[in-house]
Formats: structure tokens, C-alpha cells, sequence
């Protein structure tokens, strides 16, 4: 890096790409055996952080904003898993090289890193000597008693799916009231006024000495009639609310897996 950071300078930095992509945060730092220099960290990406990938710091650099690596989004998404349970071993530093295209570091005789490859060793979180991966195609050979012995050893890799949830807007929901006019019909009992002549017989004691002439009276007739008016009152009041429903989705996805192939001098081919 551009400068020398210790380990717990680097934990919860963000983490950026060369596009200015935040990939994370920095879960763990990883340092050299030889140098006891940072060398790797894990970011944590994912929902919540659930995952942890390993990303190189050679080339890198730390400024306000985070630190600044040379791998992109993409790479890092597709770094082998690793579990950063503290070390790594021969065969798991040999896949990150491979996967990022960095060369496999050198060794001297007694294990360690000579001058023109440090920065480039396995890492792990506390001291202690660290597995450093040789050999070619990926495969790791080990001596046995006298030198005379080989032993050789490959590792098989499978990709596993990985699934987990997180939140998405899915749409939105809008409450609002409009205005509409109906008919309505209401009976309402009504009264009115008739006129009805009573008639009462006049004896001759009562009635008196009578005239034959015109004569005219006026009675005033009412009458009850529906008077309608119009009043606002409030009937009623809604609200919105959300509520989670919880449901199973299936998902599904390809990975790869290698397998191991035998084959002898004779072309015969034999898969475990």
C-alpha cells in the first residue's frame, strides 16, 4: 500500500473499487508471515454483511474515504469462499492467487519469502509460520521421507448457493377520497287543512227573526310541505397500514463443481 496501516487502522473501512464502487466494509486484515504486513482483507458483503470475501492489497491504498483496491466488483463476488477463520491454508492461498491472477509467491530454503516476493505470501491474523502454495496446474507437491517419496495432491472445488433475503420498495399505495353524487328519496308525512261544513238545525226559540240576503265568509287554509336542507357530518374514517405476510419462495440457480479424472498410459479413464 502507499503507506504502512496497522490492522486495526484498516477494521470497518469501506472498501472501494477501481470504478469508485463501495464493495463493503473490512471484516478481517490478513498479514504476511514474512513481513507481518497487511497483505489480505476480508470484505463483508452481502445482506447484512452475512458474507466475507478476500481481497488483495497489493496495489492498493487508503485515503479518507476508504480504501482503495485494484480488483473490481466482479471479481470479488467471485472469490472463491474462503471461511476467515484466521489462517489460510496451502491449498486455499493457492485458489485466491489463481483467481486474481496473482503470481504464486516465492520461498526461500527455509520458508519464508525472500526479498523479491514479499507482500506476496499466505496470510494469517496471528504469528506463527504460514502455508505457502508451489507447484503448477493448481497442484501442490510435498516430499516424503529421503526425498525419495512424492506425494501429490490436488484440491477439488465446488460452488455452493448462497441465499438470503433483503428488502426491495415493490410499489407504492396511495389512500385518498373523491366526490360523488346520488339520488336519495326520503317519505315525510305532510298535513294540510280541508274545510268540512257542520250543519246544526235552529229551533224556533233560538233562531230568532231571519232575513233572506247574501252573505260571505272567508276561512284561511294551511298546509304543511317538505323543506329539504343539506348538512356535512363526518361517518366514517380509513387509514393505511402495512403488515408482513411471510411466504415460501423457490429459488434456484447452476454451479459448478470439478471432479477428478484418472487417466493411464493405456487412455483408460477412471472418474471419482
Amino acid at each position: 500500500m502507499a503507506k504502512t496501516m496497522q490492522p486495526q487502522e484498516l477494521i470497518d473501512s469501506a472498501v472501494v473499487d477501481p470504478t469508485g464502487t463501495k464493495l463493503g466494509k473490512v471484516g478481517t486484515v490478513y498479514l504476511a508471515d514474512a513481513t507481518h504486513q497487511p497483505e489480505w482483507i476480508t470484505v463483508k458483503t452481502g445482506l447484512f454483511g452475512s458474507k466475507e470475501s478476500f481481497v488483495p492489497l497489493s496495489g492498493a491504498h487508503a485515503d479518507q474515504d476508504g480504501v482503495h483496491v485494484r480488483v473490481d466488483k466482479d471479481a470479488v463476488s467471485e472469490a472463491p469462499r474462503i471461511e476467515a477463520d484466521g489462517h489460510l491454508s496451502q491449498e486455499e492461498s493457492a485458489r485466491l492467487y489463481r483467481h486474481y491472477g496473482l503470481p504464486m509467491p516465492r520461498t526461500s530454503p527455509d520458508g519464508r519469502m525472500d526479498d523479491r516476493a514479499q507482500g506476496r505470501g499466505t496470510q494469517g491474523k496471528g504469528t506463527g509460520r504460514g502455508d505457502t502454495g508451489r507447484g503448477k496446474a493448481g497442484m501442490d507437491a510435498g516430499t516424503g521421507k529421503s526425498g525419495q517419496d512424492t506425494e501429490h495432491t490436488m484440491t477439488r472445488s465446488e460452488e455452493r448457493l448462497n441465499v438470503g433475503t433483503e428488502q426491495v420498495e415493490t410499489g407504492h399505495v396511495r389512500l385518498r377520497k373523491y366526490v360523488v353524487t346520488e339520488e336519495q328519496q326520503v317519505t315525510v308525512p305532510v298535513s294540510h287543512e280541508e274545510v268540512r261544513i257542520e250543519r246544526e238545525p235552529i229551533t224556533g226559540a233560538s233562531g230568532g227573526k231571519a232575513e233572506i240576503a247574501e252573505d260571505e265568509q272567508e276561512v284561511v287554509l294551511h298546509a304543511e310541505k317538505p323543506v329539504v336542507s343539506k348538512e356535512t357530518v363526518a361517518v366514517e374514517r380509513a387509514r393505511l397500514k402495512t403488515e408482513t405476510v411471510t411466504e415460501d419462495q423457490t429459488v434456484s440457480g447452476k454451479v459448478r463443481k470439478e471432479q477428478f479424472e484418472v487417466t493411464d498410459d493405456e487412455g483408460k479413464h477412471r472418474k471419482s
